[in-house]
């Protein structure tokens, strides 16, 4: 299985990749963790530190396939995911989607592309090109990462788009939403009002998820001197699961922006008590489907 994860720029989402990755081994999966940004930070709470890329190490070797090893390219994470950090070009220059495909051209060089359960690309930012959808073209499912704002929704609308266009030519689904550190869930549910679509889980607002980026370590190694945060773990865990399921997934059908634009500001000047709407009573307990 291949899953692409998506979502606006800092929502988290190579944080909650990480920890899906290791969840996903927890439960038995071989699994690869490929980061997609130039910055190549995804892996970054499963292995420490800023492991070399591939454009790095093609460049270092003249393009010479032959001369490179999995040794060069793929590095041991935390709870034994896989790493690899596709880079990108310079900044300014060169298009993302052509370091994807060197990527996945090289995993197959190196018959390293077939040999996991599960293969999790995570992906930078919005989409806005066919570059930044390149990873659609090889996965199965695609996880779209939010918070509760506008901008978060808006980008995952656009996501939405791209997920449609590339189902047209690809056995693409959209397995659903996952809400990331949000004390509320309004704008999460009159979104999926609008345009339906599965919330896979929503992570309520834990200062220890933005803390474990920050010391370069998942919520699942925390916990081995912090125990309390087991519970946070038990949400990741839950998603895996749902992934593992083989989920049916969705082609969704993306809002038109200025009818986005409209739905959400209404909400912002128009907001809904939670605690008196019987209509979200479901969503507020906790419920969700995929």
């Amino acid at each position: 299985m291949k899953i692409a994860v998506y979502g606006k720029g800092g929502i988290g989402k190579s944080t909650t990749s990480c920890n899906i990755s290791i969840a996903l081994a927890r439960r038995g999966e071989k699994v690869l963790q490929i980061g997609c940004d130039p910055k190549h930070d995804s892996t970054f709470t499963l292995t420490g530190f800023l492991i070399p890329t591939i454009i790095d190490t093609l460049q270092s070797k003249d393009y010479h396939y032959e001369d490179i090893w999995s040794e060069d390219v793929i590095h041991k994470g935390y709870g034994g995911v896989d790493c690899v950090e596709a880079g990108g070009p310079p900044a300014g220059a060169g298009c993302g989607g052509y370091v994807v495909g060197e990527t996945v051209k090289l995993l197959k060089e190196l018959n390293a592309f077939y040999e996991y359960d599960i293969i999790l690309f995570d992906v930078l930012g919005d989409v806005v090109c066919g570059g930044f959808a390149a990873p659609l073209n090889y996965a199965d499912y695609c996880v779209i990462i939010t918070d509760n704002g506008f901008d978060a929704l808006f980008a995952a609308n656009r996501i939405t788009a791209s997920i449609r266009e590339k189902a047209r030519t690809h056995p693409l689904r959209l397995a659903g939403l996952v809400g990331n550190r949000t004390s509320k869930r309004d704008l999460i549910n009159k979104y999926v009002e609008a345009c339906p679509m599965p919330v896979i889980e929503v992570l309520p607002l834990i200062e220890d998820i933005r803390v474990s980026r920050v010391k370069g370590k998942t919520l699942f190694e925390m916990v081995g001197s912090e125990p309390s945060l087991n519970y946070v773990c038990e949400y990741y865990l839950d998603i895996a699961d749902q992934i593992l399921s083989q989920p049916e997934g969705i082609v969704p059908k993306e809002i038109p922006d200025r009818e986005l634009f409209s739905l959400l500001s209404d909400l912002y000047l128009n907001p809904i008590d939670e605690g008196k709407d019987q209509n979200n009573k479901e969503n507020l307990l906790g419920f969700t489907t995929i």
